[in-house]
């Protein structure tokens, strides 16, 4: 009775034995199991994460579908979520309204914030394109173009930081995530030889847009981008701009009106109606829409269809 008893123990002692020299011990296999929790805020943020980080990564977007970047407050529900969660990945460059507000609320917390622009040179910000002539002082102005993702070379600079951060939280599975990075960039140099296939060969290089997130196309491209808002939607222009803008359109014989996906507004709508340009719409990825959430678009799908538009604006 006793011999039966103590084969079987002494196996799986064995068993214990060898599993601790081959793999370490069942704790560490656990922590490698283990997947991190990352926050994100703008579309191509949680994309690049989910894309790096693949399965040692669990990314949930701060953003429901259609919320504004600019704007938007998560609720306390969603805030005790972030303070439990292993990263909070942001743009930064005051493009969240939100993150300076939540310092406070978690500084105590273990959730390790991560601004992906940071050391990304930034372009001067101003609420309203200039148009060729002195610029106005009735609009509001930022210190700083926040909307960096839209340039490919700058996109690969904001992955890197987050391939970086996953790293630094999960050094175990570092091979995967530089990996899965190589592959991320790759794409993202692809996708800049195709803009600037698109411009060389374009007749025309300006484009008439609903909100100014366009100004690295100008700087990488050389795409102007004529703008109705500014860098925040909400940021209107003046009686005397939006007449400015009116004669420009109509002197350059500019086609097309382009929106971003944002609910169309009554002055982008009156300027279409008076220049009788038709529209276009161009994805500037800050969120994403119920649709396309429904449609599993990522950043390259969106980019694809933003190259098409500008193919039709600048022809």
């Amino acid at each position: 009775m006793k011999g039966t008893f103590i084969t079987p123990l002494l196996l799986i002692l064995s068993a214990l034995l060898f599993a601790g020299c081959n793999g370490g011990t069942v704790s560490d296999q656990e922590d490698n199991n283990e997947k991190l929790t990352v926050y994100t805020t703008i579309f191509p943020i949680e994309d690049f994460a989910k894309k790096i980080g693949g399965n040692h990564v669990e990314v949930q977007s701060v953003y429901p579908p259609g919320a504004d970047a600019h704007t938007y407050e998560p609720s306390v529900k969603k805030m005790m979520s972030i303070a439990e969660a292993d990263l909070l990945m942001y743009n930064g460059a005051g493009l969240e309204s939100f993150i300076e507000k939540i310092d406070n609320t978690l500084k105590d917390e273990n959730v390790v914030k991560v601004e992906v622009s940071e050391e990304i040179e930034l372009l001067a910000g101003k609420d309203g394109e200039e148009h060729g002539h002195e610029s106005s002082n009735e609009h509001h102005h930022h210190d700083l173009d926040p909307h960096i993702w839209i340039d490919p070379e700058k996109a690969i600079m904001m992955a890197d930081h987050i391939k970086n951060a996953l790293i630094e939280e999960k050094p175990s599975a570092q091979s995967e995530f530089e990996h899965n990075f190589k592959e991320l960039k790759t794409r993202l140099e692809q996708l800049d030889t195709q803009f600037r296939a698109v411009v060389d060969s374009a007749s025309r290089k300006e484009i008439l847009v609903s909100h100014a997130a366009y100004g690295y196309w100008e700087h990488r491209y050389g795409i102007k981008q004529i703008s109705i808002t500014g860098l925040s939607s909400e940021n209107e222009p003046s009686q005397k701009q939006l007449q400015h803008i009116i004669e420009t359109v109509k002197d350059r014989q500019i086609q097309y009106l382009i929106y971003d996906q944002n609910p169309k507004t009554k002055v982008a709508e009156t300027i279409q109606k008076e220049t009788g340009t038709d529209a276009l719409t161009l994805h500037n990825l800050e969120y994403i829409t119920e649709e396309d959430k429904q449609n599993r678009e990522d950043y390259f799908s969106i980019m694809e269809k933003n190259i098409d538009t500008l193919k039709k604006a600048l022809q």
